[in-house]
C-alpha cells in the first residue's frame, strides 16, 4: 500500500524497534570482539599453528566481503526485516557449528556463516530510515554504531575473564551461540517491516563477480607478507583483482538494475564519504594493532615502547574504543549544532592530530595515550557521521545497499592498511633481526596522519552539498 502506509508509526513502536536493533548490534559487537582473544584457545583445542588459527577471523571477513553487498541489495528489494532475520539465522547457525565443531573444517564453515554479522548494520539503517523521521533516524544511527563499538569493547575485554567462569572454550562458544540464537527469536517480535521497496531484480552476475574480486584481493593482501610483496603470486593476484574490478564496474554501468549504483558513488557529494570510509578503515582497523605492539615493546630491548603487561595494554588499549563509543553516540546531537559537514571535518582533523600526537608523544605514556584517545574520538565521530551522510545522499530504495558498500570499503581499507603497515614493519628493522625500528612506527603514524589529512581534503571537496533525505522511488507492502 501507499499513502496511509507511509505514515510514521507511534513513538512507542519506534522506541521499541530501535531498542531491539541496538540489542542486535551489542551482540554483534560482542561476537566480533571476542574472536581474537579466543584464537589461543582455538589453537590448543584443535592442535593447529598460528597461521591456521588466524583463519578463525579471516574466513569471517572474507564471507562478509562477499555477503554484505548482496544482503544490502536484497534488503532493499524484498524487505530489510526479512533479510535481517535471514542474516541473524545464518549467524546463529554459524555460532552453533562453531560451538559443536569436531574439527577445523567445520569450525571454519561456522565462521563463514557468521559473515552476515557485517550485514546487520546496513539492514538496520534501512529499517531506521524507512520508519523514523530524519532527526530520529540520525540519533538512531548514532546509537546503533555506538552499540556496535561498545559490544566490541565488551567482547574484547570480558571474554578472557568469562572463559574460566563458563567452563572453558566449549562453554564460552555455547554461550555465544545462545546469544546469537536469542537474537533470531527476538527478531520475530516487535520489529515492523520496511515499506519502501526498490524496483527491478537482484543482480546476481554483479554479486558473483564482486565476490570473486574481493576474495581474490583480500586473500592476496592477507598472504602478501608470506609470499613476498614483489613475488609473482602477489603481483599476479593484485593485477587480476584490478582486472576483475574493472570488469565489474563496466558491468554495473551497463546493468539496468545494478547491484551497486556506481554512478551515484562517483558523484561529488558521495565520493568523499566513500573515500573517507576507506581511510577510516585503514587507520582504525589496522592502526590500533600497531599501537598495541608499541605499548608492549620494551625500552631495554627494542629501545622504545613502554613494556606494559597484557592487563595494562588492555586497560590503556580500551581508551580509544571508549572514546569512539561516546563520540558515535553523541554524533547526532553534535551534528544538530554544527552540521554533518563540519562534524566530519572535525572527526578527521582529530584523527590527524591524534596520529601526529603519537609521533610527538611516543616517549611518554600519558601523551601517547592522550593522542590515541584523540584518534578514537575522531574515529567515533566518523563512524557515526559517515553512514548518515551516505544514507541521506542515497535514494530511499538504495539505503541498505549504499551502506553495505560503505561497510565493504571500510573493511577493504583495513586490509590495505594492514598490508601497508606490515610492509613498513618488515622493511624497517634492526640489523638482521625482525624487530621493527622506532622509525618504522613513526613512518606508520605519519602515513595515518597523511591519510587523515587527505580525508579532511575530501570533505572540503564535497562541502557544497548538505545531506537531505530523498524520496523513495517506489513503495509497497
Amino acid at each position: 500500500m501507499s499513502g496511509p502506509a507511509a505514515v510514521a508509526p507511534a513513538t512507542s513502536n519506534v522506541r521499541a524497534v530501535v531498542g531491539l536493533l541496538v540489542a542486535f548490534e551489542l551482540v554483534s559487537g560482542f561476537l566480533q570482539g571476542s574472536a581474537v582473544p579466543l584464537i589461543p584457545e582455538i589453537q590448543d583445542r584443535f592442535g593447529v599453528g598460528t597461521g591456521q588459527a588466524q583463519w578463525f577471523t579471516t574466513v569471517q571477513y572474507l564471507a562478509a566481503a562477499i555477503g554484505v553487498p548482496a544482503f544490502g541489495r536484497l534488503g532493499d528489494l524484498y524487505g530489510h526485516r526479512r533479510m535481517l532475520r535471514v542474516a541473524l539465522g545464518c549467524v546463529a547457525l554459524g555460532t552453533v557449528l562453531v560451538a559443536c565443531a569436531p574439527d577445523l573444517a567445520v569450525l571454519l564453515l561456522g565462521r563463514a556463516l557468521m559473515g552476515p554479522l557485517a550485514a546487520l548494520l546496513p539492514l538496520e539503517i534501512g529499517l531506521v530510515r524507512d520508519r523514523l523521521t530524519v532527526a530520529e533516524g540520525r540519533r538512531a544511527v548514532g546509537l546503533l554504531v555506538g552499540s556496535l563499538v561498545l559490544g566490541t569493547v565488551l567482547g574484547t575485554g570480558l571474554i578472557g575473564p568469562l572463559l574460566p567462569l563458563l567452563g572453558g572454550l566449549g562453554g564460552t562458544l555455547t554461550a555465544l551461540a545462545v546469544l546469537a540464537t536469542g537474537c533470531v527469536v527476538v527478531s520475530y517480535t516487535a520489529i515492523p517491516e520496511s515499506r519502501t521497496r526498490a524496483g527491478g531484480r537482484m543482480d546476481w552476475r554483479g554479486a558473483i563477480l564482486l565476490a570473486l574480486t574481493l576474495v581474490l584481493l583480500l586473500g592476496t593482501l592477507s598472504k602478501g607478507a608470506r609470499w613476498g610483496w614483489l613475488s609473482p603470486a602477489t603481483l599476479g593476484g593484485l593485477a587480476l583483482s584490478a582486472a576483475l574490478l574493472y570488469g565489474w564496474v563496466r558491468l554495473q554501468l551497463a546493468a539496468p538494475h545494478a547491484l551497486v549504483d556506481v554512478r551515484a558513488m562517483a558523484r561529488r557529494q558521495n565520493a568523499p564519504a566513500y573515500a573517507s570510509g576507506f581511510v577510516l578503515g585503514a587507520v582504525m582497523m589496522a592502526g590500533q594493532s600497531v599501537v598495541v605492539s608499541y605499548l608492549a615493546a620494551s625500552p631495554a630491548d627494542e629501545g622504545y615502547g613502554f613494556a606494559l603487561a597484557t592487563w595494562q595494554i588492555s586497560v590503556w588499549g580500551v581508551v580509544p574504543h571508549l572514546m569512539a563509543f561516546i563520540a558515535s553516540t553523541l554524533c547526532a546531537t553534535l551534528a544538530a549544532r554544527t552540521g554533518y559537514h563540519r562534524l566530519l571535518l572535525l572527526a578527521f582533523a582529530l584523527l590527524t592530530a591524534g596520529y601526529l600526537g603519537l609521533i610527538a608523544g611516543h616517549d611518554g605514556l600519558a601523551p601517547f595515550v592522550t593522542a590515541n584517545a584523540l584518534v578514537g574520538l575522531g574515529c567515533g565521530l566518523a563512524l557515526g557521521g559517515l553512514p548518515t551522510v551516505i544514507v541521506e545522499n542515497s535514494t530511499g530504495d538504495r539505503t541498505a545497499s549504499a551502506t553495505a558498500v560503505y561497510n565493504n570499503l571500510k573493511t577493504l581499507g583495513g586490509s590495505v592498511g594492514g598490508a601497508v603497515f606490515s610492509v613498513v614493519l618488515g622493511a624497517l628493522v634492526t640489523g638482521t633481526s625482525d624487530t621493527p625500528t622506532l622509525r618504522a612506527y613513526v613512518t606508520i603514524w605519519s602515513i595515518g596522519a597523511l591519510a587523515g589529512a587527505l580525508a579532511v581534503g575530501a570533505q572540503l571537496l564535497g562541502r557544497r552539498r548538505t545531506p537531505s533525505p530523498r524520496p523513495a522511488v517506489s513503495a509497497r507492502v
